[in-house]
């Protein structure tokens, strides 16, 4: 299995398979494919259902084989933005935003993510159920706008508003810190907590989450 990233601002992952080679999508993502690509739906279990409802996706995913020989599908985003890649390798956990899986290997897993910390789930921005990825092979997930990786070592930190955080190492921690001084929290427009993202561990952040893109289109909208 092999894949490419095709297209901007609303990017295709085109993935390539070798006979007998099957695919995992959320439903709804499949543009284009070769004719000899079999489709099965399936939910996993009510178990797994329900932790997909919880982190936005649908209850059922499609799974696509290339059958006879060689196939290609590609895999569409659904927002302006970009489809990140990632090679899974066995050991590596990846938490990643709601709504953010789009494809992958069979051979990687899905799970839900809670977070650990109350006030990280309250006011962090990011929630308390996320997306967790184990397992190897292929993984694309969406990205809102254009993502920017950052490397933090053991105990280092970043601070990113509301939003901005689209996926980051299992190694890493995530709590919240609250904006210093009642007039900058009232008056600054950043809100009154920023989410604390701490090493070990790789960071992706998203340029512009779709709620921002959203709201900065308000104004534009007709009235009536």
């Amino acid at each position: 299995m092999n894949y490419e990233i095709k297209g901007t601002p609303f990017p295709v992952g085109v993935v390539n398979l070798e006979a007998g080679e099957s695919v995992i999508c959320q439903n709804g993502a499949m543009t284009w494919m070769s004719p000899n690509m079999k489709m099965e739906t399936k939910g996993g279990g009510i178990g797994k259902m329900f932790g997909r409802m919880l982190t936005g996706e649908s209850l059922f995913q499609n799974i696509y084989t290339a059958e006879g020989g060689p196939g290609m599908i590609a895999f569409g985003s659904s927002c302006p933005g970009e489809i990140f890649a990632l090679d899974m390798q066995p050991g590596m956990t990846i938490v990643a935003q709601k709504h953010a899986f789009l494809a992958s290997a069979q051979t990687v897993t899905f799970e839900t993510f809670f977070q650990k910390k109350v006030g990280a789930g309250f006011f962090g921005g990011e929630g308390f159920i996320m997306q967790k990825f184990t397992g190897s092979g292929m993984l694309l997930l969406e990205i809102d706008g254009s993502i920017v990786t950052y490397e933090l070592a053991a105990g280092q930190s970043m601070l990113v508003d509301t939003g901005y955080l689209a996926a980051m190492d299992g190694t890493c921690s995530v709590d919240i810190e609250t904006v210093k001084g009642v007039g900058n929290a009232l008056l600054g427009g950043e809100g009154f907590f920023n989410t604390r993202v701490t090493g070990p561990g790789r960071v992706w952040l998203q340029t512009m989450p779709i709620n921002q893109f959203a709201g900065s289109l308000i104004p534009y909208m007709p009235s009536k």
